[in-house]
């Protein structure tokens, strides 16, 4: 999750060659699935084809099982269009999506505006899927507390620096009070626990839980302190979903069903949620405790409700500013709103003239109203 400006073109060459190994998570991911380099228009002959690029989440884990089962395909099928899931570290997923190597991805609020917004990608979030509600977090050793941390390992110029960010400035500092040292999503908990000398990290789970557990490691602030300001998204190219919404819809229609057996207790969803535990490297109680630090959106109506309501706009404001304020919006940035970002009830915040982060709920809508079945 590195800033994309200065790591683009290095990483297209693995993009393209397909990439394996964890994503928001340990290096231990499930090999990249699918049929090669993704294509960026309808093939001249059978199905257009599509896609999507996954990283390991707790919250985004309900993609991993979706493909693993064949429900992203049964919805594709039925749609007339093929989707093939590739699994990536995050950044690299974020990346194959800017530069077109991918559809859709899975991000966070904070990456959908600073890296394809800000390099003119015209996305558009068509599942919020929940917010991190104590999934990304600062952890120390030694008892130290946001007034007396010198330094901190994290992923730079992402939401755990964000978070870091927003810890300290309750406590009357900033981030110029701390050395940050910038460590890989896939080396960061192997890293951390490596370095006794190491007294503060700030990951997400499951990075988050495999630090946890060792002796003298304690939770020092975490995302429930800032509800709703670290959501977890599914965006499209704007220009692809207008072309054909069917992907928007075939996405939408696994999502919700692998959602609908999650919300079901009982050995369905256990079975279901011990092989997202599995694909995660992790076991089901260490994935049903990541769950309840993830304020999942088990209704298309809920996540219609938080995606109308102005939580997210609020949210969204932080965000913008904070990106502006490190550099994130790009060098010719002069404020906060050198990108637009068009909300459900048409509100924009920045630049009108270059809306490029859209949020919607047409998709979550029909998915509410049923109505994401092909006529």
């Amino acid at each position: 999750m590195y800033n994309l400006r200065n790591a683009i073109v290095c990483s297209l060459v693995a993009i393209v060659a397909g990439c394996s190994g964890g994503g928001k998570g340990p290096s231990n991911t499930p090999a990249q699935t699918g049929t090669g380099s993704p294509t960026t228009s309808a093939p001249k002959t059978g199905p257009a084809e599509y896609t999507l690029a996954v990283s390991i989440y707790a919250g985004w884990m309900p993609w991993y099982y979706a493909n693993e089962q064949g429900i992203v395909a049964k919805w594709a099928e039925k749609h007339g269009i093929k989707i093939n899931v590739v699994y990536m570290d995050y950044v690299p997923s974020v990346e194959a999506f800017v530069a077109g190597q991918a559809h859709a991805c899975v991000m966070t609020n904070m990456e959908a505006l600073n890296m394809p917004a800000v390099s003119g990608i015209d996305s558009t979030a068509i599942i919020v899927g929940d917010y991190s509600n104590g999934n990304d977090a600062v952890l120390v050793r030694d008892n130290l507390t946001l007034k007396t941390i010198k330094e901190a390992m994290l992923v730079e110029l992402t939401v755990s620096q964000y978070l870091l960010a927003r810890g300290l400035e309750m406590e009357g500092r900033t981030e110029k009070d701390v050395q940050l040292t910038n460590v890989s999503d896939s080396d960061i908990a192997a890293t951390f626990l490596a370095d006794e000398s190491k007294k503060a990290v700030v990951t997400w789970n499951p990075m988050l839980l495999q630090i946890e557990q060792n002796p003298g490691i304690t939770r020092l602030f975490d995302s429930s302190k800032i509800p709703g300001e670290i959501m977890d998204l599914c965006v499209v190219n704007t220009e692809v979903l207008k072309a054909d919404p069917r992907l928007g819809l075939a996405l939408t229609g696994a999502w919700y069903e692998v959602l609908g057996m999650m919300s079901q207790r009982g050995p369905t969803a256990d079975a279901a949620m011990e092989q997202m535990a599995k694909l995660s490297g992790c076991s089901l109680t260490e994935y049903k405790s990541q769950l309840k630090t993830t304020a999942m959106f088990w209704t298309p109506e809920s996540a219609v409700t938080f995606t109308a309501g102005k939580e997210i706009q609020d949210a969204m404001e932080k965000v913008r500013q904070f990106s502006f304020a490190h550099g994130m919006l790009g060098q010719g940035a002069a404020s906060a709103d050198a990108v637009g970002i068009s909300f459900a009830d048409g509100t924009i915040q920045g630049n009108k003239e270059k809306v490029k982060l859209h949020f919607t709920t047409e998709y979550m809508e029909k998915a509410a109203k049923s109505e994401l079945e092909p006529k």
